[in-house]
């Protein structure tokens, strides 16, 4: 099984843990390779959001996974569910997962993922957890709600969980995953709309109807068509 935290660097304050992730990964640092900060500056999620927590408020971890071979291919699946299993570990909460990286309780977004790679070198598994933000903490324009794992937990505590979980979830057969996701999946029969590039994922609207074997986001147009919408390509909205 692989392992995560060793070695473990912590920062009090940086501007990306991905980014200085990256820069380890680059230089050759070894499978398992975990950055955390107390505080960032510049935490970033998909299509360059930015990322804010209030310092030792939220986990912010980025992980190395080296290399890369055909057993990581859902690796986008794999890690939101690494987090479900962390945080349910902890406290007593049913997560999901809005496709194709944001965990959700209740409705309210608790964690993001953004994973970076260069295969089949590495991949940098970026995480941010919300853990003990109060309510009024939360920036005014977030995109969506926000929530925290609260019931007394502490970063230290969720930041083990991941190790663990994370362990785990990226050594399991694909057809677990895939079947761990669908149980999981936040969207499934949602109406949603999309805006991307590319053959299929081009703007439009319809409902979910699950992931596909290649962890891609099945829908289904107003006029029956089904496309399917990899996670580079599309913004989604929920209707």
């Amino acid at each position: 099984m692989a392992a995560f935290g060793h070695p473990h660097l912590h920062m009090r304050s940086t501007d990306s843990t991905n980014e200085r992730a990256r820069e380890l990964a680059g230089t050759g640092a070894p499978a398992g390779t975990v950055v955390t900060a107390g505080e960032q500056s510049a935490g970033r999620g998909r299509h360059g959001r930015v990322w804010s927590a209030p310092p030792g408020a939220a986990l912010l971890y980025s992980a190395i996974l080296r290399p890369l071979d055909e057993r990581h291919g859902l690796l986008p699946l794999a890690a939101p569910l690494a987090v479900c299993d962390a945080i349910e570990s902890l406290a007593p909460v049913r997560c999901r997962i809005k496709w194709p990286n944001d965990v959700w309780i209740e409705e309210s977004k608790l964690a993001g993922i953004l994973i970076e790679a260069r295969p089949p070198d590495w991949a940098v598994i970026g995480v941010g957890v919300n853990v003990s933000i109060a309510h009024d903490e939360f920036p005014d324009d977030l995109r969506w709600p926000a929530t925290s794992v609260g019931h007394g937990a502490k970063v230290a505590d969720v930041r083990d969980a991941l190790n663990e979980a994370l362990a785990a979830r990226v050594e399991e057969a694909q057809d677990a995953t895939l079947a761990a996701f669908r149980e999981r999946d936040a969207l499934l029969g949602r109406e949603i709309g999309w805006v991307g590039a590319g053959s299929a994922a081009n703007d439009g609207s319809g409902v979910a109807r699950g992931i596909d074997e290649r962890g891609n986001l099945v829908v289904e147009t107003r006029d029956g068509e089904r496309l399917a919408l990899g996670s580079g390509e599309v913004s989604l909205r929920l209707a």
